[in-house]
């Protein structure tokens, strides 16, 4: 590569968006490497490359092209990597901040589409489309009653989180009356009522919501946090609802508590595997809607999120500060690198 600063990611899809705004930057060379098949590549790109633009998709990356203290070690002149999405679990942060490497995110981009989705489900749930949908394509002589569900109108929904997304989704849902409520150990309670939930502790939340909805990152405070005795401490047909991250929720104790009727239905885009496997328990239920971690993939969030996602790494090689700093911490130790990299 001629140019001085250099970007790599795989050859995994992502909207042309973020190709063309980083060959329009002049001094920045752009390159793809092969997800499988041919590792020698994959690691000449790496060793030289400045920005490494990772895929969030556990599932779909390769694990040998995940962020981990191994692979920084073969790239010495890495100095930032960027996720593809909101979430970044490919990517060992801790190592990332030990090697001076800055970690940026795409927080935000997938707000509208991933709210979207919450709502959509929270309808589909409430209303009882789905399970409709099925018996109408299957049987005939059932009554309208049999499926008969609920309005929104009058319920509580409770937020696990309201950051970007939970934001959105509280905006939404206090359209369709309900009383939105929220818990995030990350924000003061004035800060949850401006972003339109009165604030509650999570146990309050899971005692009094009709709809707890999951939008919280997952980290080693929040894995397998709603587990059984969270699921017991919600209402008597409630529902459950999560487009955050697989493993936050214990999937066998909802497997139970949908069983036992003591929830009323889940909505379900992420999953411990994506995609789950078919002969998961969860697929087999009617009042389970389940997707493909699809909440955030719509061609306008899909163009956006790459589209800021190269305006970001522009910044950054450009010699700014990113806004969606993951590890902020690594500031100083980022920049004494960076002038030793990119003098």
């Amino acid at each position: 590569m001629a140019a001085s600063r250099r970007v790599v990611r795989t050859d995994l899809w992502i909207d042309p968006a973020f190709d063309r705004r980083l060959q329009q930057e002049a001094g920045v060379a752009l390159a793809v490497f092969p997800s499988r098949g041919n590792p020698a590549v994959a690691w000449d790109l790496l060793a030289a490359a400045h920005v490494y633009h990772v895929s969030a998709a556990k599932d779909e990356l390769p694990r040998e092209w995940f962020v981990t203290g191994e692979l920084l070690a073969r790239c010495p002149q890495l100095l930032c990597v960027s996720s593809s999405g909101a979430g970044y679990d490919t990517v060992d942060v801790p190592a990332c901040t030990a090697a001076g490497v800055a970690v940026v995110n795409q927080a935000g981009g997938n707000a509208a589409s991933v709210a979207e989705h919450t709502l959509a489900m929270m309808l589909s749930l409430s209303r009882r489309m789905i399970e409709c949908d099925k018996r109408m394509r299957r049987e005939t002589g059932f009554t309208r009653e049999q499926i008969m569900g609920h309005e929104l109108r009058g319920q509580t929904l409770g937020l696990v989180g309201i950051g970007h997304v939970g934001t959105r989704v509280a905006a939404l849902a206090r359209a369709f009356g309900l009383e939105v409520i929220a818990a995030d150990p990350y924000l003061a309670p004035e800060e949850i009522t401006r972003r339109g939930a009165r604030p509650v502790t999570l146990d309050q939340l899971l005692a009094e919501a009709d709809v707890v909805s999951l939008h919280c990152p997952r980290d080693a405070t929040t894995l397998k946090m709603i587990d059984a005795r969270a699921f017991a401490r919600m209402k008597k047909g409630a529902l459950f609802i999560t487009t955050a991250r697989g493993g936050i929720h214990d999937e066998q104790a909802l497997v139970e508590a949908l069983r036992s009727g003591h929830l009323a239905g889940a909505g379900v885009d992420v999953w411990d595997r994506e995609p789950p496997p078919l002969d998961h328990p969860l697929l087999a239920m009617e009042n389970v809607y389940a997707t493909f971690h699809t909440a955030g993939v719509t061609h306008e969030c899909r163009r956006d999120v790459a589209a800021m996602s190269a305006d970001q790494i522009a910044l950054l090689l450009a010699g700014g500060r990113p806004p969606r700093l993951v590890n902020p911490e690594v500031w100083p130790a980022y920049q004494e690198r960076r002038a030793r990299i990119l003098p």
